[in-house]
């Protein structure tokens, strides 16, 4: 069954003081983090989710403590509007003392409570279905993002198919921002997202709306049901990303990006309720100014020890032989 909802955007007041805060400290924590690697504080890469923040922020209280959430790549947003854990995931991120995985699992790799997440596209759906199946029954459900670009991997449709047989618990949220790292989903994607879920009989719900509250009261009875009946949604979100792909890498347009940013929650909220706005918005950009101070003060986090392994003991024997150069086998 495919539900579709389009929602005019007007210039509504921001939500509440909570989920501005939410907002902001997402927007500012990527801002941070671009700035880290123009300076060379950060190894490696990163994918923020400028422009997309609304998303996790409107699904956050819809989300359990008791559900798991699966990220991936463009993960940020999503840990920050379940976790209020900024230093740790900074400090995983500069792999810094203090990390949540001890900063080996650096940007994209986050395993923290019942949050993972994983720069794989699309390995983390059939993994979310197999939690999803121990979850059914207990009201509890399993939440997958995944991008537009995803929908190109054989294992989303091994997992819907899956979740729609044993009817699980599952939401997938698709946040669908039109572009696959450099490729346009124009060239990539045939047909639609709420076809391909209507082909496995998943309920597909396609939303246009920035407007937090607006989407949270759209999906509320919906995730309600993934829960209570237990069935699989997909959710598919309209979205726009308005930084890079990574640290610097976008291949759009500059006609392209405008478009975007005109799309962007950040400057509507902004006019509509200035002094609100402003005040919230200073006072996150100075919270995340003296955590990236605190946090790369901070030392190196030390390496993890490597987890003990039980050796059998021929092979320990065979290890001992091949060591000291004599392993006793013909050439």
């Amino acid at each position: 069954m495919i539900v579709t909802a389009a929602s005019p955007q007007s210039l509504r007041p921001p939500p509440s003081d909570q989920d501005l805060r939410s907002l902001l400290l997402i927007r500012h924590f990527e801002l941070a983090l671009l700035r880290l690697f123009e300076q060379g504080a950060v190894s490696g890469t990163t994918h923020t989710c400028l422009g997309q923040e609304y998303i996790p922020v409107a699904l956050a209280p819809l989300l359990l403590d008791e559900d798991f959430v699966f990220s991936n790549h463009r993960g940020h947003g999503h840990f920050l509007a379940r976790h209020a854990e900024p230093y740790g995931l900074l400090a995983e991120i500069m792999g810094r003392e203090g990390a949540l995985c001890g900063g080996v699992g650096g940007s994209q790799h986050v395993y923290h409570r019942r949050f993972l997440s994983t720069g794989v596209q699309g390995e983390s759906l059939p993994v979310a279905t197999g939690v999803a199946l121990k979850l059914a029954g207990s009201g509890a459900l399993a939440c997958a993002y995944v991008g537009d670009g995803t929908w190109g991997e054989g294992a989303v449709y091994e997992a819907l198919n899956m979740a729609a047989l044993w009817r699980l618990p599952l939401l997938v949220v698709v946040e669908h921002n039109g572009i696959a790292q450099s490729t346009p989903t124009s060239a990539q994607l045939a047909g639609t997202i709420g076809a391909r879920a209507a082909a496995f009989g998943v309920r597909h719900h396609r939303i246009t709306s920035t407007e937090v509250e607006e989407i949270r009261a759209e999906l509320a009875p919906l995730v309600a049901a993934v829960r209570s009946e237990p069935s699989p949604l997909v959710a598919e979100f309209v979205t726009h990303r308005i930084g890079p792909h990574s640290k610097g890498d976008d291949t759009r347009s500059l006609a392209e990006i405008e478009r975007a940013r005109r799309s962007d929650w950040h400057a509507r909220y902004a006019a509509a309720d200035p002094e609100r706005f402003a005040r919230i918005d200073r006072e996150q950009r100075a919270f995340v100014d003296r955590l990236v101070a605190e946090v790369a003060a901070r030392p190196l986090a030390a390496p993890a020890a490597p987890p003990a392994l039980a050796v059998p003991p021929a092979l320990a024997e065979e290890s001992s032989r091949i060591a000291a150069g004599a392993t006793g086998r013909r050439s």
